[in-house]
């Protein structure tokens, strides 16, 4: 195995392999071997100081209160499986990596976290496969200003074709690296892009997700363009958001439908599930407070807890199909790429397991737009408004037991550390402040 895979290493003239996580602020970071040592970090990858689970977005410097400091090291372990040449960046290669403390997955490991809530989904006989649909700004560059690729509206096929060349490329790099794409369109915002991938057995999906979101940018930049996956970039215009389409399946069929044209109890009670742990989960899902400028009503962004068939109103819309089956899938749309994705999709697991492990009800299917509801209407349908600040999240997953318990106390308490040390650094920042640290990081 070693041998084989070094000596596809050099038949790609691999200089560097890239060893990526990402950590608690959200940040895609790595560490880069050179070929002629890579043999000495086959087995145990390379070391990083445990402190860097304590990172937030803001600034390297750790957060108080997460049980994290500069003394002791972990290993960025590989997962070969996932070994990928850079066709932006010849000679350099990618992998995903694990973080491994004295043999063992790490405790404080965002990937790891992933992997447990899978085993536990595997326990109740269930596979999720699932698929990120990211929304993203193509911006000129500048050192002034944050300008806009163009001005153009929501599907415009002009923007189409100012935009061929750097979306073309991305494409490309995409499907070069295994990751398939499903469909591409200007989104509503100017300079404002949509691509989505085919969907991916839950790990692979959220590897994907840092993938793309790599590749997006570095692309981006080739073509003379800036990119940023930011919820919130323009005050007046449309935020970007992430949503988490996922299904759950049972020996290789998909089991969210039924034969009828609904969702399965078993898939019902996932979003029962999902619904009920919403405003905890946001801290994991929508874990910036830029992402809550974003999350707006009539903003088709998932302002209100409920959910809906076809409702992009609603934070949890099932798509419907022309013919059966339907609904293959679930949208999941109060995400954002400020997440973590390995810990936005294990926390999604673990608040869906929990609805089926309790046989949750869903509340009835909303088909209005909720904000169009009265206050007692939006009561009496069991809907209500979700956290509006990151603030709101943090404390809704303090008090969280179901998802402290699937984090772990040591993740935990790390995580919502991170959280809030941005939330206080960051809640009476305005907009344009905002924009100014955050752009580069997402």
């Amino acid at each position: 195995m070693n041998e084989q895979l070094l000596s596809s290493l050099d038949r790609t003239n691999t200089r560097f392999v890239r060893i990526l996580w990402c950590d608690n602020g959200n940040v895609i970071r790595g560490k880069a071997v050179h070929r002629g040592r890579l043999s000495q970090c086959l087995t145990h990858g390379v070391g990083i100081s445990q402190a860097q689970q304590a990172i937030p977005a803001i600034k390297d410097v750790p957060a108080a209160g997460t049980g994290l400091g500069p003394v002791g090291e972990v290993r960025l372990v590989p997962d070969w499986t996932t070994i990928t040449p850079l066709p932006y960046a010849v000679g350099h290669t990618r992998v995903m990596a694990d973080m491994v403390e004295n043999g063992q997955p790490w405790r404080f490991c965002p990937r790891s976290f992933l992997k447990r809530m899978i085993a536990s989904a595997a326990a109740e006989n269930l596979q999720i496969q699932a698929a990120f649909e990211n929304e993203f700004y193509l911006l000129k560059p500048s050192a002034a200003d944050i300008i806009p690729a163009d001005e153009t509206v929501f599907a415009s096929s002009f923007s189409m074709d100012l935009q061929q060349p750097a979306i073309d490329a991305i494409v490309e790099a995409l499907i070069f690296q295994g990751i398939a794409v499903e469909q591409y369109y200007p989104e509503s915002g100017p300079g404002q892009q949509e691509i989505s991938m085919v969907y991916q057995p839950a790990l692979t999906a959220a590897d994907r997700q840092i993938a793309f979101r790599e590749t997006v940018k570095a692309v981006a930049h080739q073509h003379q363009l800036k990119a940023s996956f930011l919820p919130k970039i323009f005050p007046d215009q449309a935020g970007s958001g992430t949503h988490l389409h996922w299904s759950l399946w049972q020996d290789g069929t998909n089991i969210t439908p039924t034969e009828q044209g609904e969702l399965s109890p078993t898939a019902s009670q996932f979003v029962a599930g999902l619904l009920h742990h919403l405003p905890a989960l946001m801290a994991l899902t929508t874990p910036s407070p830029n992402s809550y400028r974003r999350l707006q009503p009539q903003s088709w962004s998932g302002a209100f807890r409920c959910w809906g068939y076809d409702n992009r109103e609603a934070a949890i819309r099932v798509p419907t199909n022309p013919t059966l089956p339907s609904p293959t899938h679930v949208e999941l749309k109060t995400v954002d790429a400020s997440a973590n994705p390995y810990l936005a999709l294990g926390g999604a697991i673990a608040a869906g397991l929990d609805g089926v492990r309790r046989r949750l009800s869903l509340p009835e299917a909303i088909a209005v737009d909720p904000a169009t509801l009265t206050a007692a209407e939006r009561n009496s349908k069991q809907i209500d408004r979700l956290p509006c600040h990151l603030g709101d999240a943090i404390q809704q997953l303090r008090q969280n037991q179901t998802l402290l318990s699937a984090l772990g106390s040591d993740l935990g308490t790390a995580y919502l550390a991170v959280r809030r040390a941005e939330y206080e650094a960051m809640k009476d920042w305005s907009l344009e402040q905002e924009v100014k640290q955050l752009i580069d990081r997402y």
